[in-house]
């Protein structure tokens, strides 16, 4: 990651990229479990894919204007590269791949790929002087529409972090085509929500949502918690993550884009519902069966032998 964020090369930056993917694949292979095996993967296949094609556009633009540099690629190079980086960030459309991985793996890896993962290809979104601004804010705001719409029906938590980085992933390509500074501040706020998420989700060891519901007995001060990072998620006013959906909204409303600030703030509407409906199961409903005990589930006795 580090490689490609301080390259000025195409091939080096896209050395960085692949140097990032193997070396996370065995960090998801751990388990050898088959649907660890699948989300490696699926992981490496779409990776490699848009490894490809980001050699393929600095080629293409090497052989055009006979340099080697990022920051000033020609229309074709860009909107290749574009593509390729949506790609790698699980951005709509080229997502489908995202949830499936997540889902396959640990929840500390699913944490690695849906926060540390995206820095590198957004430093080369970032370097590019002059980014397709249209296809970013098509991008954009079909992220945050169908990472909202497509995780109202999940019930796995790793799936419902991944649509809900999908959604974010929206709001910070519309940043970025407006002011880099306000991307940094929207990917510095939801790194930090998506590790605290993770983290109490690891610590309670919930995959679903009703695990969450028996979370509670176990750890009222970790629920706790958990309950104001998902409405921090969600963007409620008094928490941190209304700042950069609040301050994205201000620039597009300065710029002639009313229509696409609207549609982005009703986007954020079906991510809200299902923050919320976990934060229902994890502390605003006490549900049936709450045992007292450390573990979440029941000792059964052992049977008496019969005389």
């Amino acid at each position: 990651t580090i490689i490609t964020m301080t390259s000025h090369h195409w091939l080096l930056a896209w050395l960085g990229l692949e140097l990032n993917t193997l070396s996370i694949l065995p960090i998801t292979m751990k388990l050898h479990h088959p649907r660890a095996t699948e989300a490696t993967m699926k992981y490496f296949l779409v990776q490699a894919l848009a490894a490809s094609l980001i050699l393929f556009a600095g080629t293409l633009n090497a052989w055009q204007t006979g340099l080697w540099t990022i920051t000033n690629p020609g229309p074709t190079t860009t909107a290749i590269i574009t593509m390729a980086v949506l790609m790698k960030l699980g951005a709509a459309p080229t997502h489908l791949w995202y949830p499936d991985v997540l889902q396959g793996t640990t929840l500390n890896t699913a944490l690695l790929v849906s926060t540390w993962q995206k820095l590198a290809p957004l430093a080369l979104l970032y370097m590019m002087t002059n980014p397709p601004t249209k296809l970013l804010l098509l991008t954009g705001l079909l992220s945050a529409l169908l990472g909202g719409w497509a995780g109202l029906n999940q019930t796995q938590t790793r799936k419902i972090m991944a649509h809900s980085s999908i959604a974010h992933m929206g709001w910070m390509l519309v940043a970025l085509t407006m002011n880099p500074q306000l991307t940094t501040l929207t990917l510095m706020t939801y790194m930090i929500m998506t590790a605290a998420m993770f983290s109490t989700l690891n610590t309670s060891t919930t995959k679903t949502i009703s695990d969450m519901g028996t979370a509670w007995s176990t750890s009222p001060t970790i629920m706790t918690l958990t309950l104001l990072t998902l409405t921090s998620l969600g963007g409620l006013p008094p928490l941190t993550g209304f700042m950069p959906k609040l301050l994205i909204l201000n620039e597009l409303t300065m710029k002639p884009l009313l229509p696409l600030a609207t549609t982005l703030a009703l986007a954020s509407l079906p991510s809200l519902f299902f923050y919320i409906r976990m934060d229902y199961t994890t502390t605003l409903t006490t549900p049936p069966n709450t045992t007292n005990t450390e573990h979440k589930w029941r000792f059964k006795p052992p049977l008496a032998p019969t005389p």
